[in-house]
C-alpha cells in the first residue's frame, strides 16, 4: 500500500516517498510536474512555491511524508497549550502573535495555525 496520497490539480496520486523527501522532489521527480522549480532548495527564493489547500508554501522545504522535521514541535506544542489555556478560541491574529517566537524552518505555520484553530475538534 502506498504511504502517501496527494491530490494535485484535481487528480489523486498514490506513491511511496522516503522519509525526508521534499514535496518539490515528489512533484517533479515522481509525478512529473516539472512546472514546480527547485532553485535554492533552502526556502529562500520562492521558485518552488505551490498552493496547499489555497495557501502558498515553499515546496522545497516542505516534507511530503511527515509532519516536517519535528525539531520545533515541542516548543510549538508548549506555546499552543499556553495560548488555548488563556484563550480557548483564539483568533488567527492572536495565534500568529502568540506563536511568533517559535520558528519553524519547514514553514508549517499554516498547519500549526489550523491545528490551534481546531484543537477541540
Amino acid at each position: 500500500m502506498p504511504e502517501l496520497q496527494l491530490t494535485v490539480n484535481g487528480g489523486l496520486h498514490e506513491l511511496d516517498a522516503p522519509v525526508g523527501t521534499s514535496l518539490a522532489h515528489v512533484l517533479r521527480e515522481q509525478l512529473g510536474f516539472t512546472g514546480t522549480k527547485i532553485a535554492c532548495n533552502e526556502g529562500h527564493c520562492g521558485a518552488c512555491t505551490v498552493q496547499v489547500d489555497g495557501t502558498p508554501i515553499l515546496s522545497c522545504i516542505t516534507r511530503a511524508d511527515a509532519v516536517q522535521c519535528g525539531f520545533c514541535t515541542p516548543g510549538q506544542v508548549v506555546s499552543a497549550a499556553a495560548l488555548v489555556a488563556a484563550s480557548a478560541s483564539p483568533t488567527v491574529e492572536e495565534i500568529r502573535h502568540h506563536m511568533a517566537g517559535n520558528i519553524c524552518r519547514c514553514g508549517t505555520y499554516p498547519r500549526i495555525e489550523e491545528a490551534i484553530l481546531h484543537w477541540r475538534d
